[in-house]
């Protein structure tokens, strides 16, 4: 029964944002927009978005070697490739998680604890990054941008952020959790709740490696914004960087709730409001929406190449290998 439910919610809300756009933009417009889209801009966003992918992988391996998770670079950047091939199918980052999370505790027998703490707190240190920018991005803005509609959103993930950070690492507050248990045991959550929790609340004595984690975040997130400036750039958007300063973070905040899969319909719609309060030209909005749409295609291209030359073709790496610190 759940799982209709949770289907026909998603059905529901990939409908609304399809009807919206539907409603906004001229599909003929649209076309012709992204037909005419600048090539070396669309590259420039390509060359952004991919250059990511490594120093992500290496904050990775530094939040696992803090538990004592010892990985390779080269398969931890093989490993997030591949999350986001998977993610092109299940709920947005959340599948890409899960994949990232099984391949790794498989590799390492007895390390599923650890293993699910760094790319929880990796996906939670990211989202308090977001914020951040966000925020910066709202200051600055003022007086330039009517988007102060989005202050409602970015303040409900502000709290829930200040919550979580203290229910996971506060000792206080670990003390106090025990009325939860009954209620989790009830609903067969104890093992992968107590899991979770103790993932994320070893890393309470690591506050070095947490700070350089922050660095890298606040670094590939820039690169991230700076690629869908180049999309809008591509389809003949010319705002300056400072309003995707606050769209960016935004919408990778809005990607982290799993409403559609893949984002499907909630992404465009999310491009067309919010470029749509800065004068923007919905078509060329939506255009520029999908271009980063694009742009998660082309992350999944590598991942699904592993996934093929492993799983049709038969050449699986090692369950084990070489380890590295």
């Amino acid at each position: 029964m759940k799982h209709i439910v949770r289907i026909g919610a998603t059905l529901l809300v990939t409908g609304a944002a399809v009807g919206y756009i539907l409603y906004k933009i001229d599909i003929g417009k649209t076309a012709g927009i992204l037909g005419d889209a600048s090539v070396p801009w669309v590259l420039a966003s390509a060359a952004l978005t991919l250059v990511t992918v490594p120093p992500m992988a290496w904050r990775w391996q530094r939040l696992l070697a803090a538990r004592g998770v010892h990985e390779r670079l080269s398969w931890l950047t093989r490993a997030y490739f591949v999350s986001y091939a998977v993610g092109q199918v299940l709920p947005t980052s959340v599948g890409g998680d899960a994949s990232r999370i099984f391949e790794t505790a498989r590799r390492n027998p007895g390390m599923g604890t650890p293993v699910t703490g760094s790319v929880l707190l990796e996906r939670a240190l990211g989202g308090a990054v977001t914020l951040v920018l966000a925020g910066a991005g709202f200051l600055l803005a003022i007086g330039r941008y009517s988007i102060g509609a989005y202050l409602w959103p970015e303040g409900i993930f502000v709290v829930g952020t200040i919550f979580a950070g203290i229910v996971f690492f506060s000792r206080s507050v670990r003390r106090r959790l025990g009325f939860a248990l009954p209620w989790a045991r009830r609903l067969r959550l104890e093992t992968p709740a107590r899991a979770v929790y103790d993932g994320i609340h070893g890393y309470r004595e690591h506050v070095g490696t947490l700070a350089v984690v922050v660095v890298v975040t606040t670094g590939m997130q820039l690169l991230r914004i700076l690629a869908i400036y180049s999309s809008g750039r591509a389809v003949g958007i010319h705002l300056s960087v400072l309003p995707y300063i606050v769209l960016g973070p935004l919408l990778f905040l809005v990607m982290l709730v799993p409403f559609t899969v893949n984002g499907i319909g909630v992404r465009e719609a999310f491009f067309v409001d919010f470029l749509g309060k800065l004068h923007v030209d919905p078509d060329k909005a939506f255009a520029c929406g999908f271009l980063f749409f694009v742009m998660t295609i082309v992350l999944a291209l590598p991942g699904l190449a592993v996934i093929l030359r492993e799983n049709v073709f038969g050449r699986r790496p090692a369950l084990t290998g070489e380890r590295s610190g």
